[in-house]
């Protein structure tokens, strides 16, 4: 089966054949240099004829005529997605790919691309800061068990989203402001092993090493920007491509990756 595993950013679109190690990337625009439209907005399909645009343009790249037809594609999804957010990335994807599209939420594929066992009972603290939005999750048993979300830069329009470009100062305030929040919502006898795991750091975000002093000093967390950070989404997607037709499943919730659009 030639599956794919797709994160279909703000500033990049990033894909991951289940048969390859290579991940091919682009910037997440369409039409001409003169003209370039940029479909997705904070991490939201906004122009569903553009992103199909671009999604077909990215496929036709990494599904050459060597490849078997496209059978499959696990689609990344911001946490904060409403239905109608999701429906749009749904339909959007299916209609360039031409094939059966699950959904994942970004965060958990994230930390699933970062090598955190999220089938561990114990919760995590992971922060996804991407070029439009950044998401703080916890998750726990396969689950985001809570979560939160501000919109960041993610400029769309004339110029490029900038990936990896850091947080402007009002934004690390309200990332900060998100994850303290989110932290104190923790149950209180899970707070403390909340803190003693620590906040991993995911997306381009986590190479601004203003975001992380900012969030370490006032949260007084030990925080991780993890390796690799923008890949770690698709990276997450492909091992739960290789793991979501198996009997193995129930370890990550299969309804994290079944789609309810069928």
């Amino acid at each position: 089966m030639t599956a794919l595993a797709l994160d279909l950013g703000t500033a990049r679109i990033r894909l991951l054949l289940s048969s390859s190690t290579t991940i091919r990337e682009r910037p997440s625009a369409c039409g001409d240099p003169e003209a370039r439209r940029w479909p997705v907005r904070h991490g939201m399909v906004a122009d569903m004829p553009g992103c199909a645009r671009l999604v077909r343009t990215a496929l036709s790249d990494a599904v050459t005529e060597r490849h078997p037809p496209l059978e499959r594609v696990l689609l990344g999804v911001p946490v904060a997605a409403s239905r109608l957010d999701r429906r749009a990335a749904y339909a959007a994807v299916s209609s360039a790919a031409r094939c059966r599209v699950a959904i994942v939420e970004e965060p958990l594929a994230a930390a699933v691309g970062c090598g955190v066992d999220i089938a561990d009972p114990r919760p995590r603290l992971l922060l996804d800061a991407g070029a439009g939005i950044a998401e703080a999750v916890v998750i726990r048993a396969g689950e985001i068990a809570d979560a939160g979300a501000v919109q960041v830069a993610g400029q769309v329009g004339a110029g490029e989203p900038a990936e990896g470009a850091g947080c402007p100062p009002y934004a690390r305030e309200r990332v900060v402001a998100m994850v303290a929040d989110l932290i104190a919502r923790v149950p209180a006898a899970l707070r403390a092993t909340v803190r003693q795991q620590g906040l991993l750091i995911t997306g381009g975000g986590a190479r601004d090493p203003e975001l992380a002093r900012k969030l370490c000093a006032e949260l007084r967390i030990t925080v991780s920007p993890v390796a690799d950070p923008a890949n770690a989404t698709v990276r997450g997607l492909a091992c739960l491509l290789g793991t979501s037709g198996s009997s193995g499943t129930s370890a990550i919730g299969r309804k994290d990756i079944d789609d309810d659009h069928q």
